[in-house]
C-alpha cells in the first residue's frame, strides 16, 4: 500500500485575530489623545445659503442662535422649536458660522445635533484673502 502525503491547506486564524485587536486597542488609544484643529474652509463662492437657522460659536465659547445668545443645553430645544414653529421645516437648514480658532468638536457637536434632528447643516466659509 501506497502512503499518501496530503498538505495541510489549514491556516490558524487565532494568530491574526490577536493581531487585529491589539492593533484596534492601539487605535482607540490614540485616537482619544489626538486634538484635531481644523481650519475654516476658505471659498471664491459667492452662492448664500438659506439662513432659516444661525448657530455662532465664538473662541471665547459664546454660543448664538439666530442673532440671540443660548448655552450648549438649551441649543437642540431651540434648533427644534425653530423648525417646529418655522414654514420651511423640510428645507431647513442650519447654518454654522465659526470664528477661526474655535475647535472642531464644538462645531462637530452643532452638526450631531442638526443630525440628530434630520437637518442639513452648512458650514460658513471665510473669503480667500
Amino acid at each position: 500500500m501506497k502512503r499518501r502525503n496530503k498538505v495541510n491547506a489549514e491556516f490558524s486564524m487565532s494568530s491574526l485575530t490577536d493581531i487585529i485587536f491589539l492593533l484596534l486597542i492601539f487605535f482607540m488609544l490614540t485616537s482619544s489623545m489626538i486634538q484635531i484643529n481644523v481650519q475654516i474652509p476658505e471659498s471664491d463662492s459667492t452662492t448664500v445659503a438659506p439662513s432659516d437657522i444661525v448657530v455662532m460659536i465664538t473662541k471665547d465659547k459664546k454660543l448664538t442662535f439666530n442673532g440671540k445668545r443660548t448655552n450648549w443645553k438649551e441649543l437642540e430645544a431651540r434648533i427644534a422649536q425653530e423648525v417646529h414653529y418655522g414654514g420651511n421645516k423640510p428645507n431647513a437648514t442650519v447654518n454654522i458660522v465659526s470664528e477661526t480658532g474655535v475647535p472642531w468638536e464644538r462645531v462637530h457637536k452643532v452638526m450631531k445635533i442638526a443630525a440628530g434632528l434630520k437637518l442639513r447643516a452648512i458650514i460658513a466659509t471665510q473669503p480667500r484673502k
